[in-house]
């Protein structure tokens, strides 16, 4: 997802002279691309997120639309403030692109896991939250930012993501990407979608269909939003980030009551476990053959709506 972001970044920047790239320390084979053809529209801040954020609303406020990129939880978490008060709050062009979202650096330790940034920025002003799925999905997300420019948080996997579906992207509503006629949904959204895409296919052996959506979009989203989920009985949330301020709280608040829905994802509590992204998903139960059993599970449970 990392390529594609800097490959249609590129794309765009070459119709738009006004696109900045402003990194903290990051590089090695990804962003060499854009540095080569526009030398003169890229920053490396180092090792300093929270004037990397500041630096770009400068820049922002000069009349260029930037994008910051950085890992997980530094260009988010770590320069909050900056977001709110130097970007958000002056309603500035700037994306704050965050890779490895979820438990991507796993390996890295709970310092690096990026579960909590969908909550801390919600509730931001001004802010457009995108979280795609797959490299398609990123290049779409890519090339409406920089068409629309605000505030805004782009939410990437790390690398490797295969292309998950073909379907038309579209951020106004959730995207179907395995349509089955179904009367139950899972819907997620990030690089999970392929586990939960996965998991839907085991279910099927076992006679229990459910379509699948990805939910690209998180913020701001209208009533609107909630149509193409309107008319399942019951819908599995699965998301790699915490309960608490993530899509399934956002689900259930905007979907009928009678609509059931369940969520999948990432426990509040810190994690000493260190290992793989499939690893740590397995340890938190959002691998395919663990949401395969939550998907059999709310199959059987009475609709009483949520």
């Amino acid at each position: 997802m990392r390529t594609a972001f800097i490959e249609q970044l590129i794309v765009c920047a070459r119709r738009n002279p006004r696109i900045f790239l402003v990194v903290g320390d990051l590089g090695y084979s990804v962003v060499e691309p854009f540095v080569a053809e526009f030398p003169e529209r890229f920053l490396n801040a180092g090792v300093a997120e929270q004037n990397m954020t500041g630096v770009a609303a400068g820049l922002a406020s000069e009349g260029f639309q930037v994008f910051t990129y950085s890992i997980g939880n530094f260009p988010t978490l770590r320069c909050l403030e900056q977001i709110r008060n130097d970007v958000c709050y002056h309603n500035l062009p700037v994306t704050v692109v965050a890779v490895g979202a979820g438990m991507a650096y796993g390996n890295l330790g709970y310092s690096h896991h990026c579960v909590q940034d969908i909550a801390c920025l919600r509730g931001l002003p001004n802010l457009n939250l995108l979280s795609p799925a797959d490299p398609g999905e990123t290049r779409v997300c890519v090339d409406w930012l920089s068409q629309h420019p605000c505030p805004s948080y782009l939410r990437l996997g790390k690398a490797g993501e295969a292309t998950l579906h073909s379907a038309a992207v579209s951020l106004e509503h959730p995207v179907l990407v395995r349509d089955r006629n179904a009367t139950m949904a899972v819907a997620a959204t990030g690089s999970i979608l392929s586990e939960a895409i996965a998991a839907a296919d085991l279910v099927e052996s076992h006679g229990i269909r459910y379509d699948v959506l990805s939910c690209i979009r998180i913020n701001p989203v209208g009533r609107s939003y909630f149509g193409s989920l309107n008319r399942y009985a019951k819908v599995l949330v699965v998301e790699e980030h915490v309960a608490a301020g993530g899509l399934g709280e956002m689900l259930m608040a905007g979907l009928p009551r009678s609509t059931q829905v369940k969520g999948c994802s990432v426990s509040s509590h810190v994690s000493g476990e260190v290992g793989s992204q499939q690893t740590l998903r397995q340890a938190s139960g959002l691998d395919a053959v663990s949401l395969s059993e939550a998907m059999k599970s709310l199959a059987l449970e009475p609709s009483d709506g949520h």
